[in-house]
């Protein structure tokens, strides 16, 4: 027996990463999955492992792939809308395969708790043609990461690990192993053709990725992870469940599920599992947290008469939000009346707020100061604290869409002739993604006011650090092209307001492009 571990579903992963061998780990902080970075990043010293904040998750990515050409075994982390920014180097390094074992570990974030979308990363998996695992429970995070990083590097491709906010941010037992010594270098230049994707390369690296699926189902259909049971004599019903949903099935039938079952945690899907479960019962029900993606595949390859299909495709289950063992025993003809639902029915809302003392209020009152004396102003806002300034009492911004897009958003507002646009967006989101669109502001001197709101860290997501803060934030405007007679400081106090005002308004008057940075640290670093 080894020793045991109290770890979050992060932590399982970043530890078995750890006890795998990992050289490096890369990521940008997104919740649910921060947290597993900075577990190792606590840990690197120890252990040897490079460990820094990269600036957005496709240089983390790419950092990554370059640490795996060199034979180290990688961990990259992201939430999962970080994933639309790694897309790039994610899908071309399924072709280019892999060298050192590499590990893609996603936090996606069902009933959007703090993110904008409800997003499912299995299906980046199978969109990439590459294996992945969706672990149920915390020891499985741990056991299932050691697993994914012999499997990459037999097959020389990354594997995607899929953790839930329910299972990353839970904490549970953890039987650890025996650690692994970190690869030696073994850069070969044999394989110099299959990561330089010319396409005469890439012709023939895809058509070995294609070749492989044949392995990758046949690992499916042989992991222990895939669990099919037709011992009950109950043939009405038989359930597909995947990830963290087999805890709900199990808790609503009293903690052993007494139908026919087929459990799926190892991707790609089980087909011939599947067809064995489908043979053996009337009806299948698919109880997955997240996109209806098994559902889907199973309506496509079972299309057997006489059988029926529930899921969430047909809304016998909730077609969005995060699934809970109320909804799965409902689903099951089972009612379960939690403590939990019952006391949370006397609990009033409380909608997100910022900090008492956040800089952000006091350059808020300011922005709707000087956007209230205009007929039809327009604030582009970005992913971050300030985001909030929608909610009353500031009522200051219009759009929140992606990491980045404020800036850009403002510019095509300004080519339609709208007047005044302003924006908002933190340091650590201009490090991340909003520079190209200053750039492009600055080329064309569009008829704008960016305000990037300098708090100097990454304050959403636990105070990580901020690549573009402080003085090396003003370089890089000024390299970028902004007019340097237009790049203006001011701090966000109560008594500076009148002051702070006034030179917003002076700059939203300008007919060009302006950009004011508001400095004052995060509330949170000062406490500390």
């Amino acid at each position: 027996m080894g020793n045991r571990e109290l770890l979050l579903g992060d932590e399982a992963v970043a530890l078995g990463a750890i006890h795998a061998g990992i050289s490096g780990a890369y990521s940008y902080p997104g919740t649910p999955a921060t947290e597993l970075f900075e577990f190792i990043h606590e840990h690197a010293g120890k252990w040897g492992v490079h460990a820094n904040w990269s600036a957005n998750e496709k240089v983390a990515y790419e950092e990554a792939l370059g640490m795996s050409v060199a034979g180290k075994r990688i961990i990259v982390s992201m939430k999962h809308v970080g994933l639309n920014v790694a897309a790039d180097p994610f899908m071309n390094s399924a072709v280019t395969g892999v060298n050192g074992g590499f590990v893609l570990c996603m936090g996606d974030d069902p009933g959007m708790h703090s993110s904008q979308n409800e997003q499912d990363s299995r299906v980046f998996a199978k969109f990439a043609l590459i294996p992945s695992f969706e672990p149920a429970n915390q020891q499985e995070a741990y056991d299932m990461t050691r697993l994914a990083y012999e499997i990459s590097e037999r097959h020389k491709v990354p594997i995607l690990i899929r953790l839930t906010t329910r299972l990353a941010h839970s904490r549970s037992d953890v039987v650890v192993g025996e650690p692994r010594e970190q690869n030696g270098l073994s850069h070969n230049k044999a394989t110099t053709a299959s990561f330089t994707l010319l396409p005469s390369n890439a012709r023939s690296q895809y058509k070995k990725l294609t070749e492989a699926q044949a392995d990758f189902e046949r690992l499916s259909e042989e992991s222990p992870y895939n669990e099919l049971n037709l011992s009950s004599a109950n043939k009405k019903r038989g359930i597909i469940v995947t990830g963290i949903a087999v805890n709900y099935v199990r808790e609503a039938m009293g903690g052993t599920i007494n139908v026919p079952w087929l459990r799926i945690a190892q991707y790609p899907i089980p087909t011939q599992k599947i067809r064995k479960l489908m043979e053996d019962v009337e009806e299948i029900l698919v109880i997955e947290e997240g996109y209806p993606m098994v559902e889907e595949l199973v309506r496509g390859i079972l299309p057997l008469p006489g059988k029926t299909i529930r899921g969430r495709l047909d809304g016998f289950l909730p077609r969005t939000g995060e699934l809970t063992p109320a909804i799965v025993a409902r689903a099951l003809g089972e009612e379960v009346e939690t403590a939990f639902k019952a006391t949370m029915q006397n609990v009033p809302s409380r909608p997100p707020v910022l900090c008492p003392g956040c800089p952000h209020i006091d350059s808020y009152k300011a922005i709707r100061e000087v956007i209230d004396s205009y007929d039809s102003p327009l604030v582009t806002s970005d992913i971050g604290c300030y985001t909030l300034g929608f909610y009353p009492p500031y009522s200051a911004i219009h759009s929140c869409v992606d990491m980045g897009a404020s800036i850009s958003m403002a510019s095509g507002a300004s080519h339609a002739g709208m007047h005044p646009v302003l924006c908002t967006i933190g340091d650590s989101t201009f490090g991340h993604s909003g520079m190209t669109g200053l750039l492009t502001a600055a080329q064309q001197n569009n008829n704008m006011t960016v305000l990037i709101l300098d708090n100097e860290t990454v304050a959403m997501t636990g105070t990580q650090e901020s690549l573009s803060t402080g003085k090396s934030l003003i370089k890089i405007i000024e390299g970028l092209g902004v007019d340097p007679a237009h790049i203006k400081e001011f701090v966000p106090l109560p008594k500076n307001h009148e002051e702070n005002a006034k030179l917003i308004r002076e700059e939203v008057e300008y007919r060009g492009l302006s950009v004011l940075i508001a400095k004052r640290a995060c509330v949170q670093i000062r406490r500390r």
